[in-house]
């Protein structure tokens, strides 16, 4: 069995699972959003952000690979490039984090390390590049806002709740040096991929709501 892990690109972006590689939950705002899933051209639209990101900022996501297969992917950037993170109330996310969009493990390939395989690249491109915490909007209640991480889960893996919300707090997970960010964030990140289920992960993000 071989293991391996890539960027997410325009060459590789049909790996993600539907319906993950049409949703534009994050990426748009949410007046752009309802514009794009009316003309039928989200898929587009993810390949145009997903373009500009790597142009402008580098890596945005990881796909996992077990025998060639999509196993897995995780997608994180800073939050000038999630437009939709301003429409949580508890907005915006601080400059020094990056925000986790989404995350997910095939239910076929769990158990098999792969959420530590994933959680080591992502924590590699974020210490070369100099951030200080991951954060992430969660969810209080069991809501049709499927996109976003339910806040129980957060909390679970170690982040704390630096705006709370009745419904969208926001969380972070912070680091005071290399070290300790990378043990954490391991743990914390391959945690959250290990609790999440396929298939809700999968109605969170295919069916999102509007947090705004």
């Amino acid at each position: 069995m071989s293991r391996s892990i890539a960027n997410i690109t325009l060459d590789n972006i049909d790996d993600l699972p539907l319906p993950c590689r049409r949703c534009v939950f994050w990426e748009l705002d949410p007046v752009a959003r309802s514009r794009a899933e009316e003309a039928g051209a989200t898929d587009l639209e993810k390949e145009s952000w997903v373009s500009t990101a790597l142009l402008e900022w580098g890596s945005c996501g990881k796909i996992a690979y077990v025998d060639d297969v999509p196993a897995g992917f995780v997608m994180f950037a800073p939050p000038a490039y999630v437009p939709r993170s301003i429409a949580f109330p508890t907005s915006p996310v601080s400059p020094d984090a990056v925000l986790l969009m989404t995350a997910m493990i095939v239910e076929d390939f769990r158990g098999q390390g792969l959420g530590r395989i994933l959680t080591q690249a992502v924590t590699k491109e974020i210490l070369r590049r100099g951030f200080r915490a991951v954060e992430a909007f969660g969810d209080n209640q069991d809501s049709d806002a499927r996109c976003v991480v339910p806040a129980d889960y957060l909390l679970a893996v170690g982040f704390k709740t630096v705006r709370p919300h009745h419904r969208w707090p926001r969380l972070r997970l912070e680091v005071k040096n290399a070290v300790s960010w990378r043990e954490d964030v391991e743990v914390a990140i391959e945690r959250l991929l290990g609790s999440m289920t396929p298939e809700g992960v999968l109605r969170k993000v295919g069916q999102a709501g509007n947090p705004a």
